[in-house]
């Protein structure tokens, strides 16, 4: 990382926030649920490599508290703001809710057409972050559940 190191583990967002910024390369795990009751009709889990690079956006105006910026190698970015007051903010306006926990993990609930993502962000050591989302359907059901581990790569000096 450059500059200061961010506080370990993060006591405020803006700590979290700044965690979280640098190149990220990952493992995902993703499990899609089906939509019978049969157990066995779900898919097979899915792995998949990736690397993501974040950026830290500054804090702006009375309630802003930052954001940050996440670009994927294909051409994939999206854009996260976060509100004082808990609201969470993509690039055409309001997405969800963000909630900080007491022991350091930050909770993601994503409003989508189809339902609701929740996902879940906490770091074991500063280099290393732990994802998990699941995806609700409309009617309360999970249809697709995901874990992953992120490694930062850093810059021999």
């Amino acid at each position: 990382m450059t500059g200061s190191s961010p506080a370990f583990p993060p006591a405020d967002l803006p700590a979290f926030l700044q965690l979280c910024a640098g190149r990220w390369m990952g493992l995902r795990s993703t499990l899609a649920g089906s939509a019978s009751s049969d157990p066995d009709d779900g898919a097979a889990p899915l792995s998949e490599r990736g690397e993501v690079e974040v950026t830290l956006l500054a804090a702006g105006a009375a309630g802003d508290l930052g954001g940050l910026q996440v670009n994927a190698p294909e051409g994939i970015h999206s854009t996260l703001g976060f509100d004082g007051d808990g609201g969470l903010r993509g690039a055409a306006g309001p997405i969800g809710r963000w909630q900080l926990w007491p022991d350091g993990s930050l909770e993601l609930e994503l409003q989508r057409h189809e339902g609701l993502v929740r996902e879940r962000i906490w770091f074991t050591k500063p280099n290393l972050r732990l994802r998990s989302s699941v995806e609700h359907r409309a009617d309360g059901s999970a249809a697709v559940a995901s874990f992953c581990s992120e490694i930062r790569r850093v810059s021999a000096s």
